[in-house]
């Protein structure tokens, strides 16, 4: 084969939504449609925040196909100024065109919104087979269609209306080669409808499900608001005092923009199954953020200066942020000027900011909530003060409580069949979306699942003795079956009930993040452990590559563990004369995203997938590296090394 030149013509550039065609899996979820059909009903959302809209009707149709209207001002349809094209066509067929780029400006066309990147609705008519637009504006009602991204009927003038009648509508076919699943998912849709209907007071918001005899039609209003959702979200559970709501909007410019803050309801619960919902400027946060940890951070504020202010705290009791907000069943929603997600699916706030903003906008008024209703403030620092209490006592080792010699297990572990030491895989799971998939993927003969909620506590300098105060350190222990001891220890192992412990976390930042705490707390409090061999780090792919056939070569089914690798195989390809256009590529944002058999074939089949053992080759310098990167003493130190090593890293942002 002819060698391959490498010159300027071997430079290519995608062009308008051609990078989301190649790429969907960098631009949006896919698993089903949804989120695509949630870019249009976000962009009707943003209509509702400026005012500009009083409804919005969802139609899920017999073919799966979705449309989307709403009566805002109805999208520009004049030839863009710059582009010369109808800007209607602009807004559906570029990358990084739209309205709210310049949100920071007086005359802004939007102020709030969730969208920023421009890449939402283009990425929607990227991925559908063929997607209709009607506008209504000017005193008329226009009319444009694209088929798989491209124009397929110019825009056209349909007929005249009265100038007050304005909106958009959509009819969205999403194209079923891009998704694992052509089907939207009914459940999350009218999750996202009906949280529109919260966030939106005054909007009609309208859910309309056709059947195959009828169509079943479904309209959300809360009169009061998120207190009333949050009502409907506790469900069974009781409240130990009334429901606090309220919002907290900037008024004048004090290091943040007018108009930026946070509306909230939440209560708290007797049942330690602390949970919520979280949004930014209308888009839902599956993943928290900022903002979430913002609301955390004030409520515990409150609610510790309540306890002190009324002497309440038992001697020698200390209370954190976890037995508040352990107790804690909420809602928010916050306003950011300028919000940052990780990633266009946008499931997680990262503006600094915004940690800074919600907090200070719920502690004051929280803090004066309770102590004008002092009961109601008792009894939830009654509540917290025994979580506290129930968290100091836990025992300073393992407790293995014993029924009938039979050790009761963590409720978040789903443990195997056998009791084979040397055959028993334990994978510590980021998440229940993962911990989800990871239970239906396992071999349930050997593999036991334990599903981590979030980042567990950083346990370099944290005393032995203090340890299991930790309650996710304290049941991954009574999991593994063996007490935490230092190095020099001879700490009995006959409990260890897994022959391979495995972090298995989302391959991203956070993910990675996620897997050095673990691999600290095995190292500092579980050595022995790591130096019989039984720790391991589970390696999931981040893209799968499917090639097609070719000459005689059958097709392809490729996973690549990194960007590395992922060039690797496309080189390869090329040299086997395979046309790079036609292989398809999604990219994984977490291990949620991949389906049961995926995350099976990936990353738990003992035959394919990555399973690295843990091994410490130099004593001296893996501590030494472990205490500059854990240890809170050495920031100056890590920060000076993060300098240094910064353009070496290859991250997720």
């Amino acid at each position: 084969m002819a060698a391959k030149t490498y010159d300027e013509a071997s430079v290519k550039k995608l062009r308008g939504i051609e990078p989301v065609q190649r790429l969907p899996g960098m631009y949006t979820r896919t698993s089903d449609p949804t989120h695509i059909i949630q870019e249009a009903i976000d962009n009707a959302a943003d209509e509702a925040v400026g005012g500009h809209a009083d409804r919005i009707d969802v139609t899920l149709h017999r073919d799966q196909s979705v449309s989307v209207a709403d009566n805002g001002r109805g999208i520009p349809v004049g030839p863009h100024p710059e582009e010369k094209i109808p800007t209607v066509q602009l807004v559906f067929t570029e990358l990084h065109a739209g309205a709210k780029f310049s949100r920071t400006e007086a005359d802004a066309a939007y102020k709030f919104s969730g969208g920023l990147h421009g890449v939402g609705v283009s990425v929607t008519n990227a991925l559908s087979e063929r997607l209709e637009v009607e506008v209504k504006r000017d005193g008329g009602v226009y009319r444009i269609a694209f088929a798989n991204g491209a124009v397929a009927q110019k825009l056209k003038k349909l007929r005249s209306c009265p100038a007050k009648q304005t909106g958009t509508s959509l009819r969205i076919w999403p194209n079923r080669k891009y998704f694992d699943s052509p089907k939207v998912s009914l459940p999350d849709l009218e999750r996202i409808v009906r949280s529109k209907a919260v966030l939106l007071p005054g909007v009609e918001v309208v859910l309309n499900i056709e059947g195959p005899k009828e169509t079943t039609t479904r309209t959300w209003s809360y009169p009061e608001g998120m207190k009333g959702y949050l009502t409907e979200l506790l469900a069974d559970a009781q409240p130990v005092a009334a429901i606090f709501d309220g919002e907290n909007y900037i008024k004048e410019r004090d290091g943040f923009a007018v108009g930026e803050g946070a509306a909230w309801a939440f209560a708290f619960v007797e049942d330690n199954k602390g949970y919520g919902e979280s949004y930014a400027n209308l888009i839902p946060t599956p993943a928290g953020g900022t903002h979430e940890a913002g609301l955390r951070d004030g409520i515990f504020a409150a609610v510790n200066a309540f306890v002190e202010h009324h002497d309440m705290m038992p001697r020698g009791i200390k209370l954190v942020a976890e037995d508040v907000w352990s107790r804690t069943v909420f809602f928010l929603s916050a306003k950011v000027l300028e919000p940052q997600f990780h990633g266009q699916t946008k499931e997680k706030l990262s503006n600094r900011d915004a940690f800074k903003l919600v907090s200070s906008m719920v502690r004051d008024p929280l803090e004066l909530w309770l102590n004008r209703n002092v009961e109601w403030g008792r009894q939830i620092a009654d509540l917290v003060i025994r979580q506290a209490v129930e968290r100091s006592r836990s025992v300073q080792k393992v407790e293995r409580r014993k029924s009938s010699s039979v050790v009761i297990l963590p409720e978040k572990l789903t443990d195997c069949e056998t009791t084979s030491l040397e055959e028993n895989e334990l994978f510590l799971v980021e998440g229940d979306s993962a911990g989800g998939s990871a239970k239906q993927a396992r071999d349930k003969r050997f593999q036991a699942i334990y599903k981590m909620r979030g980042k567990t506590l950083n346990s370099w300098e944290v005393k032995r003795e203090l340890l299991f105060s930790n309650a996710e350190i304290h049941d991954i222990a009574v999991a593994i079956g063996v007490d935490p001891h230092g190095p020099d220890a001879e700490p009995d192992l006959s409990g260890l009930r897994y022959g391979k412990i495995a972090s298995m976390t989302d391959a991203d930042v956070d993910g990675a993040h996620i897997a050095v705490l673990l691999l600290t707390l095995f190292y500092r409090h579980f050595p022995k452990l790591i130096e019989r061999g039984h720790i391991y780090v589970a390696s999931p792919p981040l893209y799968k590559i499917e090639i097609p056939a070719h000459g005689k070569r059958p097709a392809k089914k490729l996973y690549a563990l990194d960007e590395e690798e992922r060039k690797s195989i496309f080189d390869r390809a090329r040299d086997d004369g395979v046309n790079l256009g036609s292989i398809s590529i999604q990219r994984f944002k977490g291990l949620g995203e991949m389906n049961p058999a995926q995350l099976w074939e990936t990353t738990l089949c003992p035959d394919t997938r990555r399973l690295l053992q843990v091994r410490i080759e130099d004593r001296d310098q893996t501590f030494a590296i472990f205490n500059m990167l854990m240890s809170k003493r050495e920031a100056e130190r890590r920060c000076a090394w993060m300098e240094e090593k910064g353009d070496q890293v290859e991250a997720d942002v």
